[in-house]
Formats: structure tokens, sequence, C-alpha cells
């Protein structure tokens, strides 16, 4: 892996926009999924290691921000940067931006982790899972810290 973002593009479809005319939130979270899966695919720990490994990659908490109004037929860009990662967790932040603009619209973190699917538990990485997941680790850990990383989800209004 190089030491450049993953991105993934797409369109927002016509069934993504709600009542107020812009993509719903569900969507948001449906497009940070498939850009997940693009992630996945891009460490060797996609649909192919689910059959290949019988393990995969579960979420097991994620934070998302809307920054601004995406609408029907506008093209997103996704990114994904790797943040973090032990024997068997990983916590990555994707942000999406609206066709060319260097704004985001949305971001997203999620935090996963790996599991091991005979048992249905968290197991460690494989060794060389590990190393390629260490790879990207480094190569993305030259990249700046995006500046939503480790948001905590406030508990108080005031």
């Amino acid at each position: 892996m190089q030491d450049k973002l993953v991105e993934t593009i797409m369109t927002v479809l016509p069934e993504w926009v709600d009542y107020n005319g812009h993509m719903n939130l569900a969507f948001y979270v449906l497009a940070f999924d498939k850009a997940t899966d693009n992630f996945y695919d891009s460490l060797d720990i996609g649909l192919d290691y689910r059959a290949k490994m019988n393990s995969s990659m579960f979420t097991l908490g994620i934070n998302v921000d809307y920054m601004r109004e995406v609408f029907d037929g506008d093209e997103v860009r996704i990114t994904t940067q790797l943040l973090d990662c032990d024997d068997k967790r990983m916590r990555y932040i994707h942000y999406m931006y609206e066709g060319e603009d260097s704004n985001p619209v949305a971001m997203n973190e999620c935090f996963a982790v790996h599991v091991d699917m005979e048992k249905r538990k968290s197991a460690a990485f494989p060794a060389s899972t590990r190393q390629r997941i260490d790879a990207a680790l480094e190569a993305h850990s030259r990249l700046s810290v995006p500046k939503h990383a480790g948001r905590v989800l406030g508990n108080k209004l005031a």
C-alpha cells in the first residue's frame, strides 16, 4: 500500500434521497460501509478473506458527522485512512467529499475487530494478515492525523 488514502467513488442514487431533498443519514452510512468493503479489499481482508480464512471483520462502533448536504446525482468520493491497529482490532476513518471539493460533507470513524467465524469470537490476526495491515498502518501514519479522529460523542447538551 502506498502513502495515499484508499478512495471509493459513487453517485447518490434517487432512492437515497429523503423528503428533505438531500441524502438520508442511513445512506451516508451505507456509502461509508461500501467504502469499508473497498478498504478491506485493499488490505485483502474482505469477502475473499472470509472465504479463504474463515475469518472476518465485525464493526464494534462508529461515529458519523454530517457537515453539509449532498443531493440526487451528486458524485461522492470517500477516502479511508487506517489510524491504529493491535493484535485483533483496527480503527480507521472515512471522509466523504462531493465531487472535487476539498471540504468534507461527512466523516465516519470506525472501530472493528477480527473474528474467527467458526468460533464467532474475536481472534488475533494471522501473521501474514497483520504484516499487510502493519504496512498500511506505516504508510498511513506518514499522513496527517485527521482532525475528527478520536472524537468522543458528548453526553451533555449544555
